[in-house]
């Protein structure tokens, strides 16, 4: 192991897990008042004392937010390209094994695609696919960069980790971003999860955000999904991974999120360790204190009541009208499979308009392409 790897090894678990269970009033009130905040501090607003005061969690968070971002908030789109997957996980609808329509965009239905967003305002998307050497290859997506360059000032990848110069090579191609959620950090819970497919591999795709930095990507999103296993201990790591990110990769923006697990189409959906509304508003609070200029990424997993509340809190990008299939801004009447079933179904023009109401502004673009150089 190397990078993170060895960082994640080393971690004191068991003690911040204490912490993150057990700790008393005058603990988070010090984690409260205490800037900057260390992992055992973050702990104790994750404990179940730190829940309690989610009022002041909130207050700091949110002047923290706007001091670091401004009353602002990113949108973004995802567009899926194809839904081929060789990977066979639990929770995924494009789990190979799964019975699902596959579609894969060729490059001119992709831009088709952006040109949809575009008209509706979107100029960060986030090209999405699923998991396939053959289908989805390196030379597949650098060509859709490439022609979706054209049209799209902001481009990020969420697709099969690949090689350092795989990455050099889509940087060159157009994208900035790169964004690759571990799913879960519990290497037991990540092999009951993952059956088959290069996916199994627990360390390749930890140290992907690593190759990604190497190879000239400037932004870094990293994630867990929420519901596998539990969530306090899911969160301790991915707060050590954002650290660690942050730290070794000062040149780059870096972005945390947390999707909770959603109704998939023949994927085993039951969240063992589900992660309350409260508590994901707690973490959302918990992360801003540890780390005020980590952008927080939240999508339309959850429902609009929630994003709307979560935006005062320190969310800093958020996903609107989002289609989890390819093809499906311009042909959403076609069945073809979905990756989950979006909550949030306003479309970005309602979303914009809410966040505005809220008293923030809802960003389109903030980003050129020259910033590339």
């Amino acid at each position: 192991m190397t990078g993170f790897g060895e960082e994640l090894a080393a971690l004191p678990m068991e003690e911040l897990l204490r912490v993150a269970t057990e700790a008393a009033p005058d603990t988070v009130e010090r984690a409260l008042a205490r800037e900057p905040l260390d992992l055992f501090d973050f702990a104790a607003l994750l404990s179940p004392e730190a829940g309690r005061r989610l009022e002041d969690l909130a207050q700091r968070a949110h002047a923290l937010t706007v001091q670091r971002f401004g009353k602002t908030v990113q949108l973004y789109a995802p567009l899926y390209v194809s839904n081929e997957c060789v990977e066979t996980c639990t929770y995924c609808a494009f789990s190979r094994t799964n019975p699902i329509a596959r579609k894969t965009l060729t490059p001119e239905q992709a831009v088709a695609e952006a040109r949809l967003l575009r008209a509706r305002g979107f100029r960060h998307l986030l090209i999405v696919s699923g998991e396939h050497p053959r289908h989805v290859s390196p030379e597949y997506l650098g060509t859709i960069l490439r022609a979706l360059a054209a049209e799209t000032p902001s481009l990020s990848v969420e697709v099969q980790p690949q090689t350092e110069e795989i990455y050099r090579e889509w940087t060159a191609a157009g994208a900035e971003g790169l964004v690759v959620y571990q799913e879960t950090y519990d290497r037991d819970t990540y092999a009951r999860v993952h059956l088959a497919g290069k996916k199994k591999d627990f360390d390749w795709r930890l140290a992907t955000p690593d190759r990604g930095a190497a190879g000239g990507m400037k932004r870094l999103g990293i994630g867990a999904l929420f519901g596998l296993s539990d969530w306090r201990q899911e969160a301790l790591r991915l707060a050590a991974h954002a650290r660690y990110l942050v730290r070794r990769y000062w040149r780059c923006f870096v972005t945390v999120s947390f999707p909770r697990l959603r109704p998939a189409e023949y994927a085993d959906t039951l969240a063992r360790h589900p992660l309350a509304d409260a508590d994901l508003a707690r973490l959302v609070c918990a992360f801003r204190l540890l780390l005020p200029d980590v952008g927080v990424v939240l999508s339309t997993r959850e429902p609009a009541q929630l994003r709307d509340g979560l935006v005062r809190l320190g969310v800093t990008q958020m996903s609107a009208g989002s289609r989890t299939e390819p093809g499906g801004y311009s042909a959403p009447e076609v069945p073809t499979g979905r990756q989950f079933e979006v909550s949030d179904e306003r479309t970005a023009g309602e979303v914009a308009r809410t966040i505005r109401e809220l008293g923030f502004d809802p960003v389109w673009k903030d980003w050129e392409a020259a910033l590339r150089g």
